[in-house]
């Protein structure tokens, strides 16, 4: 009663395949968008620009009437909503740090994987998944390696809190001589009558977070101490 499309589950087949690669790379990263989302998102970005492409020529039009569609009209609209996903990923932490982006272009960039592989460019969304996993695995690792310097840096939070407010001034020098930068600088009395001093740190990107605990822990004046590497 119904052709089997062979074409079509090879091209839904195909987009699975790629979108486990993307889901599989950021789940081992332990982002919020893993193997499922990647899956879901290739595999009916792929549907939808199959149907997209079929339906523009069902309907050919007779001699009264003449219908024409855009073949990637519903593809294009992919693109467009895609975007609310990848909204939803990025995250602000305190007043300075933005994280998520590399996931929100990781879901854009499975969509577009999912249209490709369904109006047929196989060669190009395999060889587009290669070069994903390059960018975001490989390149960063190269470039912490043999980059400039400030491509072989990060950023790390901290958060003092200090019972003297005589001995703030001491901390930021004994901070700044650990050779470490300080990016911004934020003071904030507590309820208790102690001081949030919070620190944005510019350290190399070697220098593993107890390490840098380590350096400002022992500070004379410095009665609690968190640290949390952003990135």
């Amino acid at each position: 009663m119904f052709a089997i499309d062979w074409d079509i589950l090879l091209k839904l087949g195909i987009s699975a395949v790629l979108g486990l690669i993307i889901g599989l790379e950021r789940e081992l990263k332990r982002k919020p968008v893993g193997l499922k989302t990647s899956l879901v998102i290739c595999i009916v970005s792929c549907l939808l620009t199959i149907v997209s492409i079929q339906s523009a020529y069902l309907f050919p039009g007779d001699d009264d009437v003449n219908i024409t569609m855009d073949p990637l009209r519903l593809a294009a609209q992919i693109v467009s909503g895609i975007g609310f996903l990848g909204a939803g990923v990025i995250l602000r932490r305190g007043n300075e740090s933005i994280s998520g982006l590399t996931t929100a272009a990781m879901i854009w960039g499975a969509a577009g994987i999912g249209i490709a592989v369904g109006t047929g460019f196989y060669i190009e969304a395999i060889f587009g998944v290669v070069l994903l996993i390059i960018s975001v695995e490989i390149v960063p690792y190269i470039m912490n390696l043999f980059g400039i310097r400030r491509l072989r840096e990060k950023e790390v939070q901290l958060k003092l809190y200090v019972n003297d407010r005589s001995k703030m001034n001491d901390i930021i020098n004994k901070v700044r001589k650990e050779e470490i930068k300080i990016k911004t600088m934020r003071i904030k009395d507590q309820s208790d009558g102690d001081l949030l001093l919070q620190l944005m740190l510019i350290v190399d990107f070697s220098e593993d977070t107890t390490e840098v605990y380590q350096h400002v822990v022992n500070i004379e004046g410095v009665e609690k101490l968190e640290v949390e590497s952003m990135s």
